[in-house]
């Protein structure tokens, strides 16, 4: 895993998005790491829930759902040089399918915890306070659609 550590203001909600004030109280924050990977490592997610929230994050990364620049930097493709089987588009589509199911699965009350903390990368108390939740409520509800999204993976 990459790092990338910085220092940060410590705050009651947790790091800050600034560096630390002068004799104020700080922390090292690896920008690097994922919310879904910090949960986990502090023991807050099953290893099945992380792998659920790896396979959704990597179906939402192969289906290019994130927002893109204007211009395409791929490289381009010769004819008859690919592997077997599905081409990109075929592969592309097929992560749109499975990304869509596992978000369906989850359901509408859970799905939008889901997509800020392991697709958008949010933190928990960002997400929470822009859905207008309770602070700590969201790690409960990320956990219950994680269990679903396992389910739908078939991850034990």
């Amino acid at each position: 895993m990459q790092r990338h550590l910085v220092e940060r203001e410590l705050t009651s909600d947790g790091p800050g998005n600034g560096p630390p004030r002068k004799g104020g109280r700080s922390v090292t924050v690896n920008l690097a790491e994922s919310p879904l990977s910090w949960l986990h490592a502090r023991g807050h997610l099953t290893d099945a829930q992380f792998a659920a929230g790896e396979c959704l994050r990597r179906d939402f990364e192969r289906a290019q759902l994130a927002p893109s620049v204007t211009m395409r930097w791929d490289p381009v493709r010769v004819q008859g040089g690919g592997e077997p089987g599905l081409n990109s588009s075929e592969r592309q589509i097929a992560a749109r399918q499975r990304f869509d199911g596992a978000v369906n699965i989850a359901g509408p009350g859970l799905s939008d915890i889901l997509w800020r903390v392991v697709c958008a990368g949010e933190g928990l108390p960002d997400a929470e306070r822009a859905l207008g939740w309770p602070v700590r409520s969201g790690k409960l509800v990320l956990r219950l659609a994680l269990d679903r999204v396992a389910g739908y993976y078939r991850i034990a």
